[in-house]
């Protein structure tokens, strides 16, 4: 028999003291194009260091007249431009703006030279925001890979980060502040853990997801195999599921909600354009998916929920993002149920996830038990990692979300809140934010992630802290002014450390009332993913305190505490 035979596979041959650039961009295409000139500049710079060591950075993929821009702009094209990559070349991923790793990971997981992904510390593009979701998928896949950063490239430290790769195929980063899990202490808090885990394995849980894969990210999907082994099962939903819903809520029921608010002190920024402004009518389709959300929530018996609010929803709806605040809060506008007999979750938070990060989706669903069990708020916010600089002695944090902030997070509560419109470039049909600045405070971070085909959870500590008014403006002005913002300082973690081993895109935070009262949640927390046989790392300076039969004595598991500034 004679068969149509496929060509033989060929790539070409690295050339000598070349690197080889790609550049993952965004699927949205207007993203693409507002993003391209900082990609231009920050390649360049990148380009004219290794320069400097005798090497040449090629680009591998060129720029497209046509589409404005020169990313990777889907899987396919990802595929393609692989193709023109010789498999041992040395391969610089280079970040400047927020990317969907899954256009490169299929070209990544099979690539046997040495990777570099560099992006840029900057406020207004995120490219450390995308840089660390990329990292993150290639930790899930078990795809070695070293990393670096920079404010402008000029630096010592980046230099003698690539200077390193360039010599050597890695870069070493100090992540000493990482520790394992030591012995456990007999405390209360240890014994509401291992319950609440006990309770969890019994008798399960619920996460609905609508639509998976929100942004390209690869990082936020924890396959059923290791969810299950914890107790929790998806419910796997449609967004279209959502809109129709949404068609069914009348617009009285609707407009209560916005009354609610009002009465509660969040007031909005109106206007009447619909194409760069927030309106009445972008926030009444954002009340429905309130409503639509709780209901469909509780048809499927859910313990928590995630909007993806991306393709596709958001060609025909408003932003999901005030819906996932209020979602997160115990306060909140009552909805009853279909047939008006009950208020569902009175009282009571219904975690959500944001942009269907599975891994917040674990860390939420615990947080809210044990913090409710301890009597505390159990109001949870996922951030980006967006940025940060230092302001006095302290390297603080810029930790925003595009606007999915539970009030009680915030300094005011609702009447700190306010609604801005989303920025067109992103949310062709707008809708509100949950403006705000996040109350000082003692806060328990975390993040659960897959790697070496386990679940990991890395737990710590931080201080949200208050910022002149005018700092703060500045702050939220280089970054995204619709956006609620944090300022964080982590205890015992410098930048770079952090940078370095933090294994995503996203965290996750708590309140307690006082330091004491964090330390024993973390611990509680601790003990219930140990004993769901999560992997738990401690990060930078965490107290265990000892049960009150022991003197009420502290562990306490330092960090390197420096601020990171090359």
């Amino acid at each position: 028999m004679t068969y149509a035979m496929p060509a033989p596979v060929s790539r070409p041959e690295a050339e000598p003291r070349t690197a080889y650039l790609i550049a993952s961009g965004d699927l949205r295409p207007a993203a693409n194009r507002a993003g391209w000139p900082t990609q231009v500049a920050m390649e360049a710079a990148v380009a004219g260091v290794f320069a400097e060591f005798g090497w040449t950075l090629r680009r591998v993929h060129p720029y497209d007249p046509e589409a404005g821009h020169g990313f990777i702009s889907s899987q396919r094209m990802g595929l393609e431009v692989f193709r023109n990559i010789p498999v041992e070349a040395p391969l610089v991923v280079a970040e400047a703006v927020w990317q969907y790793s899954h256009h490169v990971l299929a070209g990544l997981r099979t690539h046997r030279g040495p990777i570099l992904t560099v992006a840029n510390f900057a406020g207004d593009w995120p490219g450390l925001v995308g840089l660390l979701g990329l990292n993150a998928g290639m930790a899930k896949m078990g795809v070695a890979y070293s990393t670096v950063w920079s404010v402008d490239f000029t630096d010592a430290w980046f230099r003698a980060g690539i200077r390193s790769w360039i010599e050597t195929g890695s870069i070493d980063h100090d992540t000493g502040h990482v520790r394992p899990l030591p012995a456990l202490p007999a405390t209360a808090e240890v014994d509401l853990g291992r319950a609440l885990a006990g309770q969890l394995l019994a008798d399960k849980a619920i996460i609905g997801v609508f639509d998976e894969g929100c942004m390209g990210m690869y990082n936020a999907i924890i396959d059923d195999e290791l969810l299950n082994g914890i107790g929790i099962y998806k419910e796997r939903l449609s967004q279209s599921a959502l809109w129709a819903e949404m068609q069914t809520v009348a617009d009285t029921e609707a407009d209560a909600i916005g009354e609610w608010l009002t009465a509660r002190g969040m007031t909005f920024r109106l206007g009447t354009d619909e194409a760069t402004e927030l309106t009445p009518a972008q926030l009444r389709w954002q009340y429905k998916m309130y409503v639509a959300a709780l209901r469909i929530s509780d048809d499927f018996g859910l313990d928590a929920v995630g909007i993806q609010y991306q393709q596709g929803l958001k060609d025909l709806s408003p932003a999901s993002d005030l819906v996932e605040g209020l979602l997160n809060n115990v306060d909140r506008p009552p909805v009853t149920s279909r047939d008006g007999s009950r208020v569902l979750w009175e009282g009571q938070a219904l975690p959500h996830f944001n942009e269907v990060d599975e891994g917040v989706a674990v860390d939420a669903l615990v947080t809210n038990r044990i913090w409710t069990a301890m009597g505390l708020d159990p109001a949870t916010t996922l951030h980006d990692v967006r940025w940060g600089e230092r302001y006095g002695d302290e390297f603080v944090w810029v930790w925003e979300i595009s606007g999915s902030v539970p009030p009680s997070h915030l300094d005011g509560g609702y009447a700190g809140a306010e609604g801005w419109r989303q920025d067109p470039v992103y949310f062709p049909l707008g809708g509100s934010t949950i403006k705000g600045v996040s109350r000082p405070g003692d806060v328990v971070w975390s993040r659960v992630f897959v790697e070496g085909g386990r679940l990991h959870v890395d737990l710590g500590r931080a201080t949200a802290v208050a910022l002149p008014a005018e700092e703060t403006l500045r702050r939220s002005t280089a970054t995204t002014p619709a956006w609620p913002i944090m300022h964080a300082v982590l205890h015992g973690i410098s930048r770079d450390q952090f940078m370095a081993r933090h294994r995503a895109n996203h965290l996750n935070v708590a309140y307690a009332p006082d330091a004491e009262t964090a330390d024993r949640a973390l611990l509680a927390k601790a003990a219930l993913f140990d004993a769901l046989g999560v992997t738990v790392h401690l990060c930078g300076e965490v107290r265990i305190r000892a049960g009150a039969d022991q003197g009420n004595a502290a562990a306490s598991y330092p960090g390197d505490g420096g601020d990171g500034q090359p």
